[in-house]
This record gives structure tokens, C-alpha cells and sequence, in this order.
């Protein structure tokens, strides 16, 4: 990864339209026909990745380690969603991220995201030696 001082304050940002299968009514979470929260947490993090994509170094990733979310409104079908994750706080491979969704100006949810840089061919080896050790 870049030096932490080019990486601190990155913004990225991630958007998406609420379809009928996204609702937590179509999941089986809840009655109502409003975003599910799993699709809210994917589109900060989809928001984080896009912050990262020019700071990362060849063959290095990233995975989420934790999320907190706070949902303040919801979104119904057809709505438009944009996210946004700046980057607050890098130590060691550990990256936080402060993110926010909007729907036009209502705030939608906030959270943390923190994830961790791997090299990717490393990070699948020790993953698939895992699996044949626990099988």
C-alpha cells in the first residue's frame, strides 16, 4: 500500500437503485418493502474498495474485518442510493473507514468500516489450507 499520509483521507464513493429483490421483505427480514440493511453495509463497502483501488499495491486486497451501522431513514424501490467511506485511521494493514448513504439529501445510514490489506495469492493459499485442515 501507498504511505499512509497519501493514503489518509481518501474519499470513495458507490451508488446503487433499490430493485424489489433488495427489500427486506424480499429477504424474509421484515414486512416492509424498504433496503435491506445487508445491501446498505455492501454499498459502503463497495464505497471503501473504490477509496483504496489506486492506493493498493500490484496483488494486494482487502477484506472487511468489522462494521457498526446506524440507520437513520430507510429507501424503498426505485429509490437512488450514493455511499461515501473516507479513510480515518490506518494502523499496520488495518484501514477504518467513516461512511455515510444518502438518498438525494436524506441521510440514510452511517457507519465504521474497518478492513485489513492481504496479499491476495497469500491470503487464498492460507484460506484453502484452512479448509483441508478442517475437513
Amino acid at each position: 500500500m501507498k504511505p499512509v499520509e497519501e493514503v489518509l483521507g481518501t474519499v470513495g464513493f458507490a451508488t446503487m437503485s433499490v430493485r424489489p429483490g433488495d427489500t427486506a421483505l424480499a429477504m424474509g427480514l421484515s414486512e416492509l418493502p424498504v433496503v435491506a440493511t445487508s445491501h446498505l453495509l455492501h454499498i459502503m463497502e463497495s464505497a471503501t474498495v473504490a477509496a483504496l483501488s489506486e492506493y493498493l499495491d500490484n496483488g494486494e486486497t482487502t477484506y472487511l474485518l468489522s462494521t457498526t451501522i446506524d440507520l437513520e431513514g430507510s429507501a424503498q424501490v426505485g429509490d437512488e442510493l450514493r455511499a461515501s467511506a473516507r479513510c480515518i485511521e490506518i494502523e499496520g494493514r488495518e484501514i477504518v473507514f467513516a461512511c455515510d448513504v444518502y438518498e438525494g439529501e436524506r441521510h440514510i445510514a452511517q457507519g465504521e468500516i474497518k478492513r485489513a490489506t492481504v496479499e491476495r495469492v497469500t491470503f487464498l493459499a492460507r484460506t484453502a489450507a484452512q479448509s483441508v485442515i478442517n475437513s
